[in-house]
């Protein structure tokens, strides 16, 4: 099977799901799983068959840098 994006989640034989230790206990969350080839599988938690997003690891690595670096502080929305 091609595993790429827009791939409904629940059609990746094997992914093992998993989100972080901080997520929402309301389930609202982002959940990855890794992929065979070593890239990573994205998916909305409240929608766990819906579309997944296939991201490269240099991807992932910039992503997950920059949120380290308060890149993306400014989208926060306060409560």
């Amino acid at each position: 099977m091609q595993i790429e994006n827009g791939i409904e989640a629940t059609r990746i034989d094997g992914a093992v799901w998993r989100k972080s230790r901080r997520s929402n206990p309301n389930g609202n969350c982002v959940e990855l799983a890794g992929l065979p080839g070593k890239g990573v599988a994205v998916r909305n938690s409240r929608f766990p068959s819906g579309p997944a997003l296939i991201y490269t690891p240099a991807e992932i690595a910039a992503f997950i840098q920059g949120a380290k670096d308060g890149d993306f502080d400014d989208l926060l929305v306060e409560d």
